[in-house]
């Protein structure tokens, strides 16, 4: 049992391995929250304090009871308009333009596995790996009934929340804003660690001392963004990697969200993970439910490390999906920055036969392919093989490819349209643009409304007749602009940002039942859409447009705090390259690349014969490493952003097999030396280095570190491979 209630003091306990969360329905009906931390025994009641709060107001039912006010108590789902004038993660607008849900608690039920959300991804698990909390709480007076969902997997340390909010009302109301989670507490101070970042460099780490007043982040974007990710760390000051308080806060979502933190007047800290508010008006009609999407919360007293690799777990084992999500990956060479536009059907039936006597598995024919698509003006939403253009049939060239021994893959951006498309000729009003007002273009293109079912459906069917006309293993989908001119004229304004979302979501479902072999790799510019509701769909993600190996440590290194290697699309580029110009040797690109879904974005006809050894000699080792990097424990030894030197490793369940990467980024005259200490060894077991054959203990790994050599050069690169001795 991981979910306990008693009912005499009506205190909900949730437990998993290593954590405790508790909450307390009180004499007058409030959810109160009370701990959630470290596990613990016993009732945590006695840490609410009460007292006369001047100017804090008091419910109505609390009598002349001065010391009661919601303004102070922590609560699991703060609402708007009970004397809580903190942040809120419920507004209601009722059917008389009040803005007020007073929830008072009605009952609960605990049951055996994890509860779904429907046309939302969740975390999901067998039926004996979790269990779920449901408590429902009412509005009195508008009959607004609102169920929280916990799902708690024990053995992950891993607690889920979500929220449905049910009109039982005679009247129709409004949603202005709703979070999934909230985190209360009473006392001490914290910092917000977020992850900020604008497109071709995303992620970057920034922390910030939660202070008094409001601190928010989120997107307004119609995508997770690059700007911000839906995922933050709530922690103690001193937190380091390895020791200290953190809490994770993961919003599986795609779309617009919010994170607000803030310090109160009584120094209390108040955490809220949800929907962005902006452009969200959803109302809700008599009948109807509506769904806020799910946050993932974790805890840790042991560091950043150990929070990142249960998110880690819980991602790879709980989120993705699929076929390809417990086995191998194809090695890829994508066209893109081989060719652009400029290619043909000859061209791409080249680059997979220089594919081919590299050892690459698969090839991608990115975007150029369909319509009259020469550039980026013209052709998206006309999903029709260019025969033309590959002097072949799509059928053709795939049969020529796997003639070679070489997979085939392509690209595609199912949600965009062209202004210069036959699509938009005949149904300008499926793009989502308001009526009267010359539309803000973004690349050179427009979103179509995914929020209404014909439109999804129509393009739906004319991916599924590409997809169909050969044997396609891989699809990159891709969404290359912001979402702005929020207009429907299929559906209320105040829902298209939200329903767009579900419509993708609807779409990606649909398309990964229908091909369950195909492998989907997640692209919006990169990295603009990287969060835990589009891995649900895709098991890996391209992590950013910029390629540059020193830009993708630091890119690397902020993703690598929740999202597991295995999602991060990570390819081997030319030099100079394409985004920055900065020339850096094959062998160092290579080794920042086989931190994730390893493969090639180049033209491989220009390599060098000593190029392609050593793009063979990168190919096998990274096969026969895969496993280790996909499912391993992934650990970050250095911070690329201020130390000298970036550093990772991955480390076998069994702790008997390491991988250690390492990448010099500065270079001084008489430079000193730097000493890399590895990470969660076995301290008395003897490691081998495979290629010096030098042996170890893991102890003086962990605690002394190893040297790394002083040599001429940029950005040198190094690999070493541990294996622990069978005495």
């Amino acid at each position: 049992m991981a979910i306990f209630y008693q009912q005499q003091n009506r205190i909900f306990t949730l437990q998993t391995k290593q954590t405790t969360y508790q909450m307390k329905v009180d004499d007058f009906g409030f959810l109160l929250h009370l701990y959630y931390g470290g596990r613990i025994s016993g009732n945590m009641d006695y840490l609410l304090t009460y007292y006369d709060r001047g100017f804090s107001g008091n419910p109505y039912d609390v009598g002349n009871n001065r010391t009661y006010s919601m303004d102070v108590l922590p609560q699991e789902y703060p609402t708007m308009g009970i004397g809580d004038y903190r942040n809120s993660g419920l507004i209601i607008r009722n059917h008389d333009e009040s803005e007020c849900c007073d929830l008072r608690y009605v009952g609960y039920n605990i049951r055996e596995g994890k509860y779904g959300l429907s046309g939302l991804p969740a975390v999901h698990a067998d039926l004996h790996e979790a269990e779920t909390l449901e408590i429902t709480l009412e509005d009195r007076v508008s009959k607004m009934q609102v169920r929280l969902l916990y799902g708690v997997l024990e053995e992950e340390d891993i607690i889920t929340r979500s929220v449905e909010i049910g009109n039982n009302g005679e009247n129709t109301v409004t949603v202005e804003k709703a979070a999934s989670a909230c985190l209360d507490f009473i006392s001490g101070d914290y910092d917000l660690i977020s992850f900020y970042g604008r497109h071709a460099m995303e992620r970057n780490l920034q922390r910030t001392a939660i202070a008094h007043g409001s601190y928010v982040i989120g997107s307004r974007r119609g995508t997770s963004s690059h700007q911000y990710n839906p995922a933050v760390i709530v922690a103690s000051p001193d937190t380091t990697e390895d020791n200290g308080s953190c809490y994770g806060m993961v919003f599986v979502y795609s779309g617009n969200f919010m994170c607000e933190a803030e310090k109160d007047q009584y120094e209390q800290t108040r955490v809220i993970m949800g929907l962005q508010s902006d452009l969200f008006h959803y109302s809700l009609a008599p009948g109807e439910t509506f769904t806020v999407p799910e946050t993932i919360l974790c805890y840790s007293d042991r560091g950043f490390s150990d929070l990142s690799i249960k998110y880690h777990r819980c991602i790879r084992k709980h989120i993705c999906r699929g076929r390809y999500n417990d086995c191998s990956r194809p090695i890829l060479v994508n066209s893109w920055e081989a060719a652009y536009y400029d290619f043909t059907g000859e061209t791409i039936l080249q680059l997979a036969q220089d594919a081919a006597g590299l050892g690459i598995d698969m090839v991608v024919m990115d975007d150029g392919w369909f319509g009259k698509r020469g550039d980026d003006n013209s052709g998206l939403g006309d999903w029709q093989v260019n025969e033309e253009k590959l002097d072949c049939t799509l059928g053709e060239l795939i049969r020529k490819i796997n003639d070679i021994g070489v997979k085939f893959g392509i690209w595609i951006e199912p949600e965009m349209v062209s202004e210069d498309s036959e699509l938009y000729r005949e149904h300008p009003d499926w793009a989502i643009q308001i009526p009267g007002r010359k539309p803000v273009r973004g690349r050179n293109q427009l979103v179509l409304d995914f929020s209404r079912a014909e439109v999804r459906n129509y393009i739906y069917r004319q991916i599924c007749n590409v997809l169909d006309q050969g044997n396609i293993e891989y699809v990159k989908w891709d969404m290359n602009r912001s979402i702005t001119d929020i207009f429907s004229t299929g559906n209320s304004q105040g829902k298209v940002v939200y329903d767009y979302v579900l419509g993708v979501y609807d779409f990606l479902e649909k398309l990964t039942a229908q091909y369950p072999e195909i492998l989907v790799e997640g692209c919006s510019g990169g990295g603009g859409r990287f969060d835990a509701g589009m891995m649900y769909y895709t098991p890996q993600i391209w992590c950013s447009d910029n390629t540059d190996a020193l830009d993708r440590l630091r890119i690397q290194y902020g993703t690598s705090f929740f999202y597991p290697m295995s999602v991060v699309g990570a390819h081997v580029s030319a030099a100079p390259n394409h985004q920055t110009g900065r020339n850096i040797s094959l062998h160092t690109r290579g080794i920042v690349a086989m931190t994730g879904a390893f493969g090639y974005e180049l033209s491989l006809a220009k390599l060098s014969e000593e190029d392609k050894e050593e793009i063979r000699e990168q190919i096998r080792l990274y096969k026969e490493y895969e496993e280790l990097i996909r499912t391993g424990d992934y650990y970050r030894l250095s911070n690329p952003f201020q130390d000298a030197y970036a550093a990772w490793m991955h480390v076998s369940d069994d702790k008997k097999q390491v991988l250690l990467h390492v990448v010099m980024l500065e270079n001084h005259g008489n430079m000193t030396v730097s000493y890399v200490r590895l990470k969660n060894l076995l301290s008395d077991t003897v490691y081998e280095d495979v290629h010096s054959g030098q042996r170890y203990y893991g102890s003086a790994l962990m605690k002394a570190g190893i040297p790394m050599l002083v040599e001429l050069g940029e950005y040198r690169a190094y690999r070493f491979i541990f294996r622990a001795c069978v005495e």
